[in-house]
């Protein structure tokens, strides 16, 4: 049992409906009691939430923890995605089981420090030389850490030898992805109310998996009853790639194998025209909206605003940490609302705006219901952060605009994940973090190296 008491000024039941001081009483995971007036009752532990802003815990629908291997690659700073890739899968084909494991833990600490509480994780990529238990080694790594993971069983089995763009060597065959899903499902797959673990599925894009994967997950998915997820109108060469190939633009390609559907997610969706857009509205489709990648890659800004008017279901992810370089989930927040304001001002996006697509936007594109508010029968996912910061000073004039707007330097103090406390006082305590990161930039080092030659020079500043 825990009860968040908020005496003070601030605090929030829905994000946007506030009321100051009042309590969030948790019990076996689930959030009992929430309200303006004070608590009466007993807790196991109390947290002094007064001069804090309370908010639900983030929702990351896209990312690809191994990527955190490769940040910051000196000799593809400056590439579109295309070449990005095509240099990147040279270095990719070296990781391991071992690498897959800690770049997911990694990941997962930056995701939880910065208020997410909620992750799906797209990992597609499984060189020959590993034993293919890359996703169990994922899983493994968020059960350590208890934070709430829908991870998708990723897929690439379109190599270069077949005019794919990635090597023959990182791909697989249809028939060892299907029996490698099932196999997931079977032991993980969790479909009860809050559910730590459920499997969804995600070949990587049109560029790297054949048309029958494409029909085939789309099948899967509905034997299943589980969400689909991939990349979808991420770059103009993305699109000159399916006009040349199958004839027609990326949207229109997924529509003909089934994919424009409710349990369909997809990362990016920037080159869509107002025609698809309204298309993704009526059917209920989600979209993943990656502000920082896209700018990193210079891929475009997406119709947000548009989608959203529309109906599609629209959250925030931050994408691979090659294309970010960070996993940080508040500054997304901040970064979606800044990149909507390069455009006309009837677009801009809202800090009210950008919360929705954390949280209930989250929980919506995974087919979650459970999570994603601070309301009573909801799972206890919750952020706390103190107010009484530089950043803010000056910003209390609305303190939860505030945390968009005057963005924190430091882990949120308090990240509760199925009514436990993960985050304490901006630490992780059950984590040592200064091993992890040893560790983490031993296999780093090491998978560059092996890549590029004993050096690796290729891909550092010389």
């Amino acid at each position: 049992m825990l009860c968040a008491r908020m005496d003070g000024e601030y605090g929030t039941d829905d994000m946007v409906n506030a009321f100051k001081g009042g309590h969030i009483y948790i019990e076996d995971g689930i959030i009992c009691s929430a309200g303006p007036e004070p608590y009466d009752g007993n807790a196991d532990e109390e947290i002094d939430a007064s001069r804090m802003v309370v908010v639900p815990g983030f929702v990351n629908t896209h990312h690809h923890f191994y990527q955190t291997l490769t940040r910051n690659i000196f000799n593809v700073q400056n590439e579109g995605l295309f070449q990005w890739l095509i240099a990147h899968y040279e270095i990719w084909r070296e990781i391991s089981e071992e690498a897959v494991y800690t770049a997911a833990k990694l990941a997962m600490v930056e995701l939880l420090k910065s208020g997410c509480t909620t992750t799906s994780d797209h990992h597609y990529l499984f060189p020959s030389t590993t034993s293919g238990k890359l996703i169990d080694a994922e899983i493994r790594a968020a059960r350590e850490l208890g934070m709430r993971f829908q991870p998708t069983r990723g897929s690439m089995s379109l190599g270069k030898s077949d005019g794919g763009l990635p090597p023959d060597d990182v791909i697989q065959s249809e028939k060892t992805i299907e029996e490698d899903t099932v196999r997931l499902i079977n032991k993980y797959h969790d479909d009860a109310p809050g559910a730590m673990t459920r499997i969804a599925l995600g070949p990587c894009s049109p560029f790297s998996v054949t048309p029958e994967l494409m029909k085939q997950t789309v099948e899967k998915g509905k034997e299943y009853n589980l969400q689909i997820h991939t990349h979808l109108a991420e770059t103009l060469d993305e699109q000159e790639f399916c006009i040349e190939n199958y004839g027609m633009r990326p949207f229109a390609y997924l529509q003909s194998l089934g994919w424009i559907r409710e349990n369909a997610w997809f990362a990016h969706s920037i080159h869509l025209s107002d025609e698809e857009v309204e298309l993704a509205g009526r059917a209920g489709m989600g979209v993943t909206h990656c502000p920082t990648s896209n700018m990193r890659l210079g891929s475009g800004i997406a119709k947000i605003k548009e989608l959203l008017q529309a109906g599609a279901k629209v959250s925030l992810g931050v994408d691979g940490s090659a294309s970010n370089d960070s996993s940080n989930m508040l500054m997304e927040l901040r970064n979606a609302m800044l990149l909507s304001r390069l455009r006309e001002q009837e677009k801009w996006l809202t800090a009210e705006d950008v919360f929705y697509m954390a949280t209930r936007g989250g929980s919506d594109v995974l087919n979650r219901s459970d999570i994603g508010q601070i309301s009573v029968g909801k799972r206890a996912d919750l952020n706390l952060i103190s107010m009484d910061r530089v950043e803010y000073s000056g910003a209390l004039h609305d303190p939860f605009a505030a945390l968009v707007f005057s963005v924190a330097m430091e882990p949120f103090d308090y990240v509760i994940v199925e009514g436990k406390i993960v985050v304490r006082d901006g630490t992780i305590d059950h984590i040592d973090e200064k091993s992890l990161i040893k560790q983490h930039q031993q296999l780093s080092q090491k998978i560059v190296e092996n890549a590029g030659g004993k050096s690796g020079n290729e891909y550092v500043r010389t």
